[in-house]
């Protein structure tokens, strides 16, 4: 994935939340609706969060030292982590704690929601907001996605981007609904406990959005192999080659979105002298590369064909 659309995705969240967020914040201080302050740490986490993405991406492009050969191209995967975590603590269980203690003070008989109205002015202006970033990140992600659903794109993307946002815009537009809900039925029924349960349902929406992108973020962080696509154009460039006997196994590791290693054991003829084998690994690579650009860090070992008879082939393990 090109990392131009993350970034605009990640942009355009990212001014989104901030106005959102003041927005909400200003209606909390006029309604006193717990939904809206819960709203107004939730956009504050997410603008946070776009600034940790952007912040990653920056860091990521920074060129390989001998202490990291490799680069650091999985600083991405790192703060894609981290993201999930401020949403989880910051946005989830804030709005869990929030909406326990509205309730708490409801039944008390020391809470009551003030111009309900103007929250839920907000709200319907934030959710168009939301709407627009939405609109923006499922743009972007289509660029990228091809025949994919949805939930293969969120659950095998190797760039944490899209999938953060998208999943941050989507909880967004539901948390923005729930609240207005939960306004609304306070100030229709004059009954601000409804707007306590709008404010918990917000946090756990928050937190089942949170873990999912802490599942998927730490299986890139433990390193995962390259897309099946990806290995059969690998699998494919290398039987091109014709002095290569075969593919004896492989094993593929993303180093970040855009930088993918390759180890792979071919079989040679007994009789080849090392400048052919020399040649045929040469070449191999040059096809690897022209297949799947990402393949950057290649190391092809040649060995006897015997050794295909005795060691199975496990392409794209990782």
């Amino acid at each position: 994935m090109s990392s131009e659309g993350g970034t605009k995705a990640i942009i355009a969240a990212l001014l989104a939340n901030t106005g959102i967020a003041i927005a909400k914040f200003i209606a909390f201080l006029i309604t006193g609706a717990s939904s809206m302050l819960a709203e107004s740490v939730h956009s504050v986490a997410d603008a946070s969060n776009q600034g940790l993405l952007l912040l990653g991406g920056k860091r990521a492009k920074r060129a390989a030292t001998p202490q990291h050969p490799f680069g650091y191209g999985r600083e991405r995967y790192i703060y894609a982590f981290i993201v999930a975590i401020v949403l989880f603590s910051l946005g989830g269980l804030f709005a869990l704690y929030e909406g326990y203690h509205k309730i708490e003070l409801v039944l008390e008989g020391e809470s009551e929601l003030v111009n309900p109205l103007v929250a839920i002015v907000v709200l319907v202006v934030a959710i168009g907001l939301e709407t627009f970033s939405l609109r923006t990140a499922i743009i972007e992600s289509n660029h990228v996605r091809g025949s994919q659903s949805w939930v293969q794109f969120i659950r095998h993307s190797r760039a944490p981007e899209l999938p953060v946002v998208l999943l941050e815009d989507v909880g967004a537009e539901i948390g923005l609904i729930l609240a207005l809900i939960g306004v609304g039925l306070s100030a229709l029924t004059d009954n601000a406990i409804y707007d306590g349960i709008g404010t918990m349902c917000i946090g756990l929406l928050l937190v089942i959005i949170a873990v999912i992108l802490a599942i998927e973020t730490k299986s890139l962080l433990l390193g995962e192999s390259a897309t099946e696509a990806d290995v059969a154009r690998i699998e494919a460039a290398i039987a091109a080659e014709p002095m290569v006997g075969g593919l004896i196994h492989m094993r593929t590791l993303h180093l970040g979105p855009e930088e993918l290693l390759v180890a792979a054991k071919i079989a040679i003829d007994a009789q080849d002298n090392a400048a052919d084998v020399a040649a045929a690994i040469d070449a191999a690579e040059v096809r690897i590369r022209e297949a799947v650009p990402i393949a950057r860090v290649i190391y092809l070992e040649p060995d006897l064909r015997k050794a295909e008879l005795s060691e199975p082939a496990t392409p794209g393990a990782g």
